[in-house]
Protein backbone atom coordinates (compact mmCIF):
# COMPACT_ATOMS: atom_id res chain seq x y z
CA UNK A 1 0.00 0.00 0.00
CA UNK A 2 2.80 2.45 0.38
CA UNK A 3 3.13 5.00 -1.77
CA UNK A 4 -0.32 4.66 -3.91
CA UNK A 5 -0.97 8.24 -2.65
CA UNK A 6 1.40 9.63 -4.74
CA UNK A 7 1.61 8.23 -7.96
CA UNK A 8 2.77 11.34 -9.71
CA UNK A 9 5.94 12.92 -9.40
CA UNK A 10 5.84 16.58 -8.44
CA UNK A 11 5.62 19.56 -11.04
CA UNK A 12 6.77 22.76 -10.90
CA UNK A 13 2.74 23.90 -10.44
CA UNK A 14 2.60 25.15 -7.15
CA UNK A 15 -1.43 23.40 -6.83
CA UNK A 16 -0.22 20.24 -7.85
CA UNK A 17 2.90 19.97 -5.51
CA UNK A 18 0.52 21.23 -2.82
CA UNK A 19 -2.56 18.59 -3.63
CA UNK A 20 1.12 15.48 -3.60
CA UNK A 21 2.34 16.75 -0.58
CA UNK A 22 -1.27 16.56 1.27
CA UNK A 23 -1.61 13.20 0.06
CA UNK A 24 1.69 11.73 0.78
CA UNK A 25 0.91 13.41 5.06
CA UNK A 26 -1.62 10.80 4.64
CA UNK A 27 -0.48 7.79 3.29
CA UNK A 28 0.38 6.46 6.62
CA UNK A 29 -2.52 7.20 7.85
CA UNK A 30 -4.46 4.51 5.13
CA UNK A 31 -2.02 2.16 5.25
CA UNK A 32 -2.70 1.47 8.91
CA UNK A 33 -6.31 1.78 9.26
CA UNK A 34 -7.80 1.66 5.85
CA UNK A 35 -9.99 4.63 6.59
CA UNK A 36 -10.56 8.01 5.06
CA UNK A 37 -11.37 11.05 6.45
CA UNK A 38 -13.89 13.42 4.37
CA UNK A 39 -10.82 15.34 3.45
CA UNK A 40 -8.97 12.80 2.03
CA UNK A 41 -11.63 11.30 0.48
CA UNK A 42 -11.59 15.22 -1.43
CA UNK A 43 -8.69 14.85 -2.41
CA UNK A 44 -8.85 11.47 -4.15
CA UNK A 45 -11.96 12.51 -6.39
CA UNK A 46 -9.43 15.76 -6.96
CA UNK A 47 -6.24 13.67 -8.28
CA UNK A 48 -5.77 13.52 -11.84
CA UNK A 49 -7.64 10.74 -13.93
CA UNK A 50 -4.72 8.53 -14.88
CA UNK A 51 -3.27 8.82 -11.63
CA UNK A 52 -7.06 8.17 -9.97
CA UNK A 53 -7.38 4.90 -11.93
CA UNK A 54 -3.94 3.34 -11.48
CA UNK A 55 -4.10 3.56 -8.00
CA UNK A 56 -7.80 2.05 -7.83
CA UNK A 57 -6.48 -0.69 -9.90
CA UNK A 58 -3.65 -0.86 -7.93
CA UNK A 59 -5.56 -1.42 -4.66
CA UNK A 60 -8.42 -3.57 -6.78
CA UNK A 61 -5.33 -6.40 -7.58
CA UNK A 62 -4.17 -6.51 -3.96
CA UNK A 63 -7.84 -7.81 -3.06
CA UNK A 64 -9.38 -9.60 -6.29
CA UNK A 65 -8.68 -11.43 -9.34
CA UNK A 66 -7.47 -8.69 -11.55
CA UNK A 67 -9.43 -9.93 -14.74
CA UNK A 68 -13.03 -11.69 -13.09
CA UNK A 69 -16.23 -10.29 -12.82
CA UNK A 70 -19.36 -11.36 -10.69
CA UNK A 71 -22.58 -11.27 -12.89
CA UNK A 72 -25.92 -11.12 -11.65
CA UNK A 73 -29.53 -10.84 -12.58
CA UNK A 74 -31.94 -9.03 -11.99
CA UNK A 75 -35.78 -9.84 -11.36
CA UNK A 76 -38.75 -7.80 -10.79
CA UNK A 77 -41.05 -9.85 -8.74
CA UNK A 78 -43.66 -6.84 -8.04
CA UNK A 79 -43.84 -3.81 -10.37
CA UNK A 80 -44.96 -0.32 -9.48
CA UNK A 81 -47.76 2.02 -7.02
CA UNK A 82 -44.55 1.39 -4.76
CA UNK A 83 -46.09 3.89 -1.76
CA UNK A 84 -42.27 5.57 -1.84
CA UNK A 85 -42.14 8.38 -3.65
CA UNK A 86 -38.36 7.94 -5.15
CA UNK A 87 -38.17 11.28 -7.88
CA UNK A 88 -36.10 8.89 -9.61
CA UNK A 89 -38.11 6.34 -10.13
CA UNK A 90 -41.01 5.01 -12.56
CA UNK A 91 -42.44 2.17 -9.94
CA UNK A 92 -43.51 5.39 -7.22
CA UNK A 93 -47.31 5.45 -7.19
CA UNK A 94 -46.34 9.04 -6.95
CA UNK A 95 -45.14 9.73 -10.54
CA UNK A 96 -47.85 6.61 -12.11
CA UNK A 97 -50.13 9.42 -13.52
CA UNK A 98 -46.74 11.20 -15.51
CA UNK A 99 -44.65 7.49 -16.34
CA UNK A 100 -47.91 5.15 -17.42
CA UNK A 101 -46.36 2.47 -15.60
CA UNK A 102 -48.68 -0.40 -15.50
CA UNK A 103 -48.20 -1.97 -11.95
CA UNK A 104 -48.01 -5.76 -11.41
CA UNK A 105 -49.08 -8.22 -8.60
CA UNK A 106 -46.30 -10.81 -7.13
CA UNK A 107 -45.04 -13.04 -10.09
CA UNK A 108 -45.79 -16.49 -8.98
CA UNK A 109 -42.94 -18.17 -7.59
CA UNK A 110 -42.82 -20.95 -10.32
CA UNK A 111 -42.09 -18.04 -12.74
CA UNK A 112 -39.45 -16.58 -10.90
CA UNK A 113 -37.59 -20.30 -10.26
CA UNK A 114 -37.69 -20.34 -14.30
CA UNK A 115 -36.30 -16.82 -14.37
CA UNK A 116 -33.51 -18.19 -12.45
CA UNK A 117 -32.84 -21.27 -14.28
CA UNK A 118 -32.04 -18.86 -17.28
CA UNK A 119 -30.04 -16.86 -15.55
CA UNK A 120 -27.86 -19.72 -14.32
CA UNK A 121 -27.42 -20.69 -17.55
CA UNK A 122 -27.10 -17.58 -19.05
CA UNK A 123 -23.75 -17.59 -16.61
CA UNK A 124 -24.68 -15.42 -14.27
CA UNK A 125 -23.54 -16.20 -10.31
CA UNK A 126 -26.11 -14.46 -8.16
CA UNK A 127 -29.79 -13.97 -8.99
CA UNK A 128 -31.30 -10.27 -7.38
CA UNK A 129 -35.07 -10.06 -6.61
CA UNK A 130 -36.95 -6.34 -6.40
CA UNK A 131 -39.75 -5.72 -4.92
CA UNK A 132 -41.87 -2.17 -5.25
CA UNK A 133 -42.62 -2.05 -1.55
CA UNK A 134 -41.73 -0.03 1.30
CA UNK A 135 -41.19 -3.02 3.10
CA UNK A 136 -42.51 -6.42 2.80
CA UNK A 137 -46.08 -7.00 4.95
CA UNK A 138 -46.36 -9.90 7.01
CA UNK A 139 -48.11 -11.99 4.32
CA UNK A 140 -45.33 -11.19 1.75
CA UNK A 141 -42.89 -12.86 4.40
CA UNK A 142 -43.23 -16.84 3.24
CA UNK A 143 -43.18 -16.21 -0.04
CA UNK A 144 -40.19 -14.36 -0.10
CA UNK A 145 -38.38 -16.91 1.88
CA UNK A 146 -39.60 -19.56 -0.08
CA UNK A 147 -37.84 -17.88 -3.18
CA UNK A 148 -34.79 -17.35 -1.38
CA UNK A 149 -34.37 -21.33 -0.65
CA UNK A 150 -35.36 -22.26 -4.33
CA UNK A 151 -33.04 -20.03 -6.10
CA UNK A 152 -30.49 -21.05 -3.13
CA UNK A 153 -31.65 -25.07 -4.54
CA UNK A 154 -29.94 -24.07 -7.87
CA UNK A 155 -26.75 -23.13 -6.67
CA UNK A 156 -27.08 -19.19 -7.18
CA UNK A 157 -26.50 -16.50 -4.60
CA UNK A 158 -29.35 -14.97 -3.59
CA UNK A 159 -30.18 -10.82 -3.34
CA UNK A 160 -33.44 -9.04 -2.70
CA UNK A 161 -34.39 -6.00 -2.55
CA UNK A 162 -37.77 -5.45 -0.51
CA UNK A 163 -37.27 -1.91 1.15
CA UNK A 164 -37.18 -1.49 5.06
CA UNK A 165 -36.72 -4.87 7.38
CA UNK A 166 -37.54 -5.10 10.78
CA UNK A 167 -35.44 -6.87 13.01
CA UNK A 168 -37.79 -10.11 12.61
CA UNK A 169 -37.91 -10.25 8.74
CA UNK A 170 -34.08 -9.62 8.25
CA UNK A 171 -33.74 -12.73 10.76
CA UNK A 172 -36.33 -14.61 8.71
CA UNK A 173 -34.34 -14.18 5.76
CA UNK A 174 -30.87 -14.62 6.95
CA UNK A 175 -32.74 -18.35 8.50
CA UNK A 176 -33.44 -19.02 4.62
CA UNK A 177 -29.74 -18.32 3.94
CA UNK A 178 -30.28 -15.10 1.91
CA UNK A 179 -26.69 -14.01 0.81
CA UNK A 180 -27.44 -10.39 -0.05
CA UNK A 181 -29.68 -7.60 1.00
CA UNK A 182 -30.04 -4.60 -1.20
CA UNK A 183 -31.00 -1.20 0.51
CA UNK A 184 -29.38 1.87 -1.14
CA UNK A 185 -28.58 5.20 0.48
CA UNK A 186 -28.50 6.49 -2.87
CA UNK A 187 -27.12 9.56 -2.23
CA UNK A 188 -25.86 12.22 0.40
CA UNK A 189 -27.37 12.91 3.93
CA UNK A 190 -27.40 16.07 2.71
CA UNK A 191 -28.95 15.73 -0.74
CA UNK A 192 -31.82 12.84 0.63
CA UNK A 193 -34.28 15.41 1.29
CA UNK A 194 -33.99 16.24 -2.86
CA UNK A 195 -34.33 12.60 -3.80
CA UNK A 196 -37.47 11.00 -1.53
CA UNK A 197 -39.32 12.18 1.32
CA UNK A 198 -41.35 9.28 2.37
CA UNK A 199 -38.30 7.29 4.15
CA UNK A 200 -35.63 8.75 5.78
CA UNK A 201 -31.83 8.38 5.27
CA UNK A 202 -31.71 7.42 9.00
CA UNK A 203 -34.12 4.82 8.53
CA UNK A 204 -32.29 3.62 5.22
CA UNK A 205 -29.14 3.24 7.88
CA UNK A 206 -31.18 1.50 10.84
CA UNK A 207 -32.87 -1.26 8.17
CA UNK A 208 -28.79 -1.55 7.00
CA UNK A 209 -27.91 -2.51 10.63
CA UNK A 210 -30.35 -4.61 10.58
CA UNK A 211 -29.37 -6.62 7.98
CA UNK A 212 -25.57 -6.50 9.41
CA UNK A 213 -26.67 -8.32 12.15
CA UNK A 214 -28.71 -10.53 10.86
CA UNK A 215 -25.67 -11.95 9.40
CA UNK A 216 -26.49 -10.98 5.73
CA UNK A 217 -24.05 -9.53 3.68
CA UNK A 218 -25.22 -5.82 2.70
CA UNK A 219 -25.13 -4.43 -0.51
CA UNK A 220 -26.06 -0.67 -0.25
CA UNK A 221 -24.91 1.73 -3.21
CA UNK A 222 -25.93 5.00 -4.43
CA UNK A 223 -27.39 6.56 -8.30
CA UNK A 224 -25.00 9.69 -9.36
CA UNK A 225 -26.20 12.16 -11.68
CA UNK A 226 -29.43 13.13 -10.21
CA UNK A 227 -28.25 16.88 -9.77
CA UNK A 228 -25.73 16.20 -6.92
CA UNK A 229 -22.82 17.78 -6.25
CA UNK A 230 -19.40 16.58 -6.00
CA UNK A 231 -19.30 17.45 -2.71
CA UNK A 232 -23.09 14.89 -2.77
CA UNK A 233 -20.80 12.24 -3.95
CA UNK A 234 -17.61 12.48 -1.48
CA UNK A 235 -20.07 12.36 1.33
CA UNK A 236 -21.94 9.03 0.01
CA UNK A 237 -18.55 7.56 0.16
CA UNK A 238 -18.11 8.98 3.96
CA UNK A 239 -21.19 7.73 5.01
CA UNK A 240 -20.27 4.36 3.69
CA UNK A 241 -16.83 4.47 6.17
CA UNK A 242 -18.87 5.31 8.80
CA UNK A 243 -20.37 2.18 8.86
CA UNK A 244 -18.88 -0.28 11.39
CA UNK A 245 -18.11 -2.82 7.58
CA UNK A 246 -18.48 -1.35 4.54
CA UNK A 247 -20.88 -3.56 2.51
CA UNK A 248 -19.95 -6.47 0.80
CA UNK A 249 -21.59 -5.27 -2.59
CA UNK A 250 -21.92 -1.35 -3.32
CA UNK A 251 -24.15 -0.19 -6.92
CA UNK A 252 -22.44 2.81 -8.29
CA UNK A 253 -25.69 3.50 -10.31
CA UNK A 254 -25.69 6.56 -13.05
CA UNK A 255 -29.49 8.02 -13.30
CA UNK A 256 -31.08 6.59 -16.63
CA UNK A 257 -33.63 9.98 -16.43
CA UNK A 258 -36.92 8.40 -17.28
CA UNK A 259 -39.55 11.35 -18.54
CA UNK A 260 -42.34 12.18 -15.78
CA UNK A 261 -40.37 11.27 -12.45
CA UNK A 262 -39.19 14.68 -11.06
CA UNK A 263 -35.71 14.14 -10.61
CA UNK A 264 -35.36 12.46 -14.47
CA UNK A 265 -37.35 15.71 -16.27
CA UNK A 266 -35.04 18.12 -14.36
CA UNK A 267 -31.29 15.61 -15.88
CA UNK A 268 -33.55 15.71 -18.81
CA UNK A 269 -33.65 19.45 -19.43
CA UNK A 270 -30.62 20.05 -17.53
CA UNK A 271 -28.23 17.61 -18.90
CA UNK A 272 -26.38 14.44 -17.58
CA UNK A 273 -23.45 13.83 -15.67
CA UNK A 274 -20.30 13.51 -17.59
CA UNK A 275 -19.41 9.96 -17.70
CA UNK A 276 -15.65 10.42 -16.05
CA UNK A 277 -17.31 11.90 -13.38
CA UNK A 278 -19.16 8.26 -12.81
CA UNK A 279 -16.44 6.32 -13.50
CA UNK A 280 -14.16 8.86 -10.88
CA UNK A 281 -16.78 8.12 -8.24
CA UNK A 282 -16.42 4.59 -8.79
CA UNK A 283 -12.55 4.91 -8.38
CA UNK A 284 -13.03 6.16 -5.22
CA UNK A 285 -15.05 3.68 -4.07
CA UNK A 286 -12.83 0.93 -4.94
CA UNK A 287 -9.95 2.79 -3.12
CA UNK A 288 -12.09 3.75 -0.05
CA UNK A 289 -13.94 -0.19 -0.16
CA UNK A 290 -11.48 -2.12 -1.00
CA UNK A 291 -12.72 -5.58 -0.35
CA UNK A 292 -16.18 -4.48 -1.63
CA UNK A 293 -17.63 -5.59 -4.83
CA UNK A 294 -18.19 -2.84 -6.71
CA UNK A 295 -21.02 -2.43 -9.45
CA UNK A 296 -21.30 -1.16 -12.76
CA UNK A 297 -25.07 -0.38 -12.45
CA UNK A 298 -27.73 1.33 -13.96
CA UNK A 299 -26.52 3.54 -16.65
CA UNK A 300 -24.23 1.05 -18.38
CA UNK A 301 -26.38 0.53 -21.70
CA UNK A 302 -25.27 3.61 -22.55
CA UNK A 303 -21.66 3.57 -22.44
CA UNK A 304 -19.41 2.87 -25.16
CA UNK A 305 -16.90 -0.41 -25.03
CA UNK A 306 -13.72 2.25 -24.00
CA UNK A 307 -16.09 3.40 -21.24
CA UNK A 308 -16.54 0.21 -19.75
CA UNK A 309 -13.32 -0.32 -19.90
CA UNK A 310 -12.38 2.33 -18.11
CA UNK A 311 -14.94 1.84 -15.27
CA UNK A 312 -13.36 -1.87 -14.47
CA UNK A 313 -9.93 -0.34 -14.79
CA UNK A 314 -11.54 1.74 -12.40
CA UNK A 315 -12.35 -1.26 -10.25
CA UNK A 316 -15.68 -2.22 -11.12
CA UNK A 317 -15.84 -5.62 -10.69
CA UNK A 318 -19.58 -6.60 -10.86
CA UNK A 319 -22.43 -6.27 -13.50
CA UNK A 320 -25.92 -7.14 -13.91
CA UNK A 321 -26.30 -9.71 -17.31
CA UNK A 322 -29.67 -8.93 -19.47
CA UNK A 323 -31.51 -6.78 -21.57
CA UNK A 324 -33.66 -5.11 -18.86
CA UNK A 325 -33.34 -3.82 -15.09
CA UNK A 326 -36.09 -3.78 -12.97
CA UNK A 327 -37.83 -0.95 -15.47
CA UNK A 328 -35.12 0.12 -17.23
CA UNK A 329 -33.17 -0.75 -20.22
CA UNK A 330 -29.57 -2.62 -19.89
CA UNK A 331 -26.63 -3.58 -22.31
CA UNK A 332 -27.78 -6.96 -23.93
CA UNK A 333 -25.61 -9.94 -23.07
CA UNK A 334 -24.92 -11.19 -26.13
CA UNK A 335 -22.93 -7.59 -26.76
CA UNK A 336 -21.33 -8.04 -23.14
CA UNK A 337 -19.97 -11.39 -23.92
CA UNK A 338 -18.40 -9.95 -26.71
CA UNK A 339 -16.89 -7.49 -24.73
CA UNK A 340 -15.78 -9.61 -22.00
CA UNK A 341 -13.92 -11.98 -24.51
CA UNK A 342 -11.79 -8.79 -25.70
CA UNK A 343 -11.31 -7.66 -22.51
CA UNK A 344 -10.01 -10.85 -21.41
CA UNK A 345 -12.72 -10.63 -18.43
CA UNK A 346 -13.95 -13.91 -16.98
CA UNK A 347 -17.18 -14.75 -14.95
CA UNK A 348 -16.46 -15.88 -11.23
CA UNK A 349 -18.45 -18.82 -10.18
CA UNK A 350 -21.36 -18.70 -7.34
CA UNK A 351 -20.74 -19.11 -4.32
CA UNK A 352 -23.95 -18.70 -2.07
CA UNK A 353 -23.89 -19.01 1.88
CA UNK A 354 -24.95 -22.37 2.58
CA UNK A 355 -27.66 -23.16 4.87
CA UNK A 356 -26.86 -25.24 8.14
CA UNK A 357 -29.60 -27.53 9.68
CA UNK A 358 -28.86 -28.56 13.40
CA UNK A 359 -30.50 -31.48 14.81
CA UNK A 360 -33.08 -29.91 18.11
CA UNK A 361 -34.38 -32.78 20.57
CA UNK A 362 -37.81 -32.01 22.43
CA UNK A 363 -36.93 -32.62 25.62
CA UNK A 364 -40.69 -33.38 26.78
CA UNK A 365 -41.04 -36.13 23.88
CA UNK A 366 -37.87 -37.05 22.83
CA UNK A 367 -38.66 -36.39 19.16
CA UNK A 368 -35.69 -35.15 16.58
CA UNK A 369 -36.12 -31.96 14.44
CA UNK A 370 -33.89 -30.15 11.76
CA UNK A 371 -33.73 -26.30 12.35
CA UNK A 372 -32.25 -24.27 9.55
CA UNK A 373 -29.28 -22.10 10.23
CA UNK A 374 -27.94 -19.17 8.11
CA UNK A 375 -23.78 -18.98 8.46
Amino acid sequence: MAGLLSISEPTADSDSSTRLEALNNTKVLNTISGSYSREQIAQLFDLPLMDLLLQAQTIHRQHFNANEVQISTLLSIKTGNCPEDCGYCSQSGHHRDKTQLQAEKRLDVDKVIAAAKRAKASGSSRFCMGAAWKHPSRKDMPYVVELVKEVKALGLETCMTLGMLDDEQAEQLAKAGLDYYNHNLDTSRRYYEQVVSTRSYDERLDTLTRVRNSGINVCSGNIVGMGESRDDRIDWVHELLKMPKAPESIPVNLLVPIKGTPLGDKVLAEGQLPVLEWIRTIAVTRICCPTSYVRLSAGRESLSDAEQALAFMAGANSFFYGDKLLTTGNASQSNDDRLMRELGITAQLAQPRAPQHLPVIDAMSGEQSQVLVAD
